[in-house]
């Protein structure tokens, strides 16, 4: 069981850039792992680091005026190839929410089944949100999953998102798909018996 997911406030990380694709998530060449360990420190490698191995500056994973759980991203995120290992970059890194206007949907379905939730909002609450962290970066978002409203705590302005109810379910309460499998196995076993 996962940690269970229900009311996240948290300040936000920036990344305003349109039509970000898995191979800029995560590059190709670290597609050969099979298990999940390390990928949070390749999150946007190639963006993140020169050459030699050391920090861009200019980046924004690397400024350290910008923390927390939640990764606001531009229109159309997510997008290119279906890699999962991208969904596990961004949870290895320690974001639980990715806030966009349009998400990738393979890649959208990739962060549910690794227990980051993204959420889609208007381009006008994206934009404003964007416009908000630059004036504040310790400004915070609230993201209420039982409710399905996120919120800018700055401004009030909130929207409500949607999200799959089984997926919602098991986010809820820790749950991966084996996992609920589980909890329904007597279920499951005096379903085949009738059959």
């Amino acid at each position: 069981m996962k940690q269970k997911f229900n009311i996240i406030t948290s300040t936000c990380v920036p990344l305003p850039l349109e039509n970000v694709d898995t191979d800029q998530i995560i590059p190709a060449r670290f597609l050969k792992a099979t298990d999940k360990r390390g990928f949070g420190e390749n999150l946007f490698r190639d963006w993140r680091y020169n050459k030699d191995g050391s920090l861009k500056e200019d980046f924004v994973l690397n400024d350290s005026k910008y923390k927390g759980c939640i990764l606001v991203a531009g229109k159309n995120f997510g997008s290119g190839s279906s890699r999962e290992h991208a969904a596990w970059a961004i949870a290895g890194y320690g974001f639980r929410v990715v806030i966009s206007s349009f998400f990738a949907d393979i890649h959208k379905q990739n962060e549910l089944n690794n227990f980051v939730l993204p959420v889609v909002v208007s381009d006008s609450f994206l934009k404003e949100l964007f416009e908000e962290i630059d004036k504040n970066p310790n400004m915070e978002v609230e993201v209420d999953l039982p409710n399905q409203k996120v919120t800018n705590t700055a401004t009030g302005r909130y929207e409500i998102f949607e999200i799959n109810a089984y997926k919602k379910h098991c986010l809820m309460n820790g749950l991966d798909d084996i996992d609920y499998l589980l909890q329904n196995k007597d279920k499951i076993e005096k379903w085949e018996r009738q059959v």
